[in-house]
C-alpha cells in the first residue's frame, strides 16, 4: 500500500451544516427553509485551429452561471418576483449568500455569493393530498459571484 497521507472523515463536510441567505432589494432573508441548492458555472470556449498540429485548441472566452434549488413550499416571496415580472414587466435580481460550515472539520467554512441571480421560472401554486410535505424547486442564472471565505487546505495536501 502506498504511504501517502489520506483523508480523515472527519473532514468530510456534512450535508446539511450549511446557511443559505437571499438578498432581494435591500431585505436579506434568511432562507432556512432551504432543502438543498446547487450552482455551477460552465466554461464557452472557441475551438482554435493551429498551424501544424492536426487537432484544435480549445480557447475559453467566457462562462455561464446556473443553479437549481429545492425550498420547502412555505413562502410567497419568489412568487411575488413572478406576479411583479407579469404586471409591471419589472424583472428583479438578487443575491445568494451559502456558506457551508461543518465545526468537526479541520478545513473551515467557505461562503459563495451568487450575484445578480434571476429566476426561470416558478411554482405558483400546489397540492398534494397524498405527500408528507411541500416542496418547490427553482432554477435560476446568476451573471458574478464571490468567494469571500475558501476551505483550508487539510492536512497532508500539500
Amino acid at each position: 500500500m502506498l504511504n501517502n497521507p489520506i483523508m480523515n472523515a472527519k473532514d468530510a463536510i456534512s450535508a446539511s451544516l450549511a446557511e443559505c441567505f437571499i438578498t432581494i432589494e435591500g431585505n436579506r432573508y434568511n432562507f432556512m427553509q432551504a432543502i438543498n441548492l446547487e450552482a455551477s458555472i460552465e466554461k464557452t470556449k472557441s475551438e482554435i485551429p493551429i498551424l501544424g498540429k492536426t487537432g484544435k485548441g480549445n480557447k475559453t472566452t467566457g462562462w455561464k452561471g446556473s443553479g437549481s434549488a429545492t425550498f420547502h413550499y412555505n413562502t410567497s416571496i419568489f412568487r411575488q418576483l413572478l406576479y411583479r415580472y407579469k404586471e409591471t414587466g419589472e424583472d428583479v435580481y438578487f443575491d445568494i449568500q451559502i456558506t457551508n460550515e461543518d465545526p468537526t472539520s479541520s478545513v473551515g467554512r467557505q461562503t459563495v455569493i451568487l450575484k445578480d441571480c434571476n429566476l426561470d421560472g416558478g411554482i405558483l401554486a400546489k397540492f398534494d393530498a397524498d405527500a408528507e410535505y411541500l416542496d418547490e424547486d427553482a432554477d435560476f442564472t446568476f451573471e458574478d459571484f464571490e468567494i469571500p471565505e475558501v476551505f483550508g487546505n487539510m492536512s497532508g495536501m500539500l
